[in-house]
């Protein structure tokens, strides 16, 4: 099965997520864009300064070419440090209710 990823940036706004997603020409709202090859689902959640990334990938190895050549640079454009927290799941079931 796929495998699921949380990315946690602290002291991160919604409007700083939205400046990356524009760098990467993606548009998480309507599904538009340059989406990375492998990336089954994204969500971007943003709290009291936090921000949370939780995506699922058909591989690590597909994240891990994504954030090497178009991920990190983004995100060092936008002023966006590295995440406080990098986590890795096995994905065991998906439900979708769209």
């Amino acid at each position: 099965m796929s495998d699921a990823l949380i990315l946690e940036f602290k002291g991160t706004t919604a409007d700083q997520y939205n400046a990356v997603n524009a760098i990467l020409g993606i548009d998480p709202v309507t599904g538009r864009g340059d989406w990375p090859p492998g990336l089954l689902s994204h969500t971007g959640a943003a709290g009291e300064g936090d921000l949370v990334v939780f995506e699922v990938w058909e591989s690590k190895e597909s994240q891990g070419a994504f954030m090497a050549s178009r991920l990190g640079p983004a995100l060092a454009q936008a002023g966006i440090p590295e995440p406080t927290r990098v986590e890795w799941l096995s994905v065991v079931g998906v439900h979708t209710a769209f």
